[in-house]
């Protein structure tokens, strides 16, 4: 996986303190917006921990991923059509929001959401896009012999209303 001063990947050591984490799906956004925002910013020198490729959808979140999270300040998920339907990436967020309402002032973790190819309502559950895509999740708790815990689920959906109060960016809005 690629290694730069300032961007790493999974397969790098996490002894140096990351600033940034990149939350996305990758079948939306890994091949254009995600890799064009991971080298602007690892390009402005700023610490980046993004997901590699061999990281597989549904798997459990490993020590090493929480533990990025944690270190991390500045936390940017990138909500898009199909970010929903990846227990993954729900799970990522629902340690955002934990770490953020975590956070003392002095040392303050920040949610700042892109909405890729979606609207804010999509994220807030308040149209069929996301709530479908958890109404998916819930009933492979059904079919799959509780894979995830309907307790997931819950916090999932919680912390996806929670981004509600954080304002981001709608990509719609900027040309270019």
């Amino acid at each position: 996986m690629e290694n730069s001063e300032a961007g790493t990947r999974t397969d790098d050591t996490l002894g140096g303190e990351y600033q940034v984490f990149l939350s996305f799906r990758g079948l939306d956004t890994r091949r254009g917006f995600t890799n064009s925002l991971y080298h602007a910013l690892v390009d402005a020198g700023i610490r980046v921990f993004i997901d590699d490729e061999a990281l597989q959808a549904g798997e459990r979140i490993s020590g090493k991923l929480l533990r990025a999270i944690d270190l991390c300040k500045l936390y940017i998920p990138i909500f898009s059509k199909n970010y929903a339907s990846s227990p993954w990436c729900l799970r990522e967020l629902a340690k955002m929001v934990e770490n953020t309402s975590k956070s003392k002032e002095d040392r303050k973790k920040v949610i700042l959401p892109i909405f890729y190819d979606v609207k804010p309502d999509d994220v807030k559950l308040k149209t069929t896009l996301y709530r479908n895509a958890i109404l998916n999740l819930k009933q492979k708790i059904e079919d799959q012999k509780k894979k995830f815990r309907s307790k997931d689920v819950e916090t999932w959906q919680q912390a996806l209303k929670e981004v509600d109060g954080t304002r981001g960016w709608e990509l719609e809005k900027y040309s270019g």
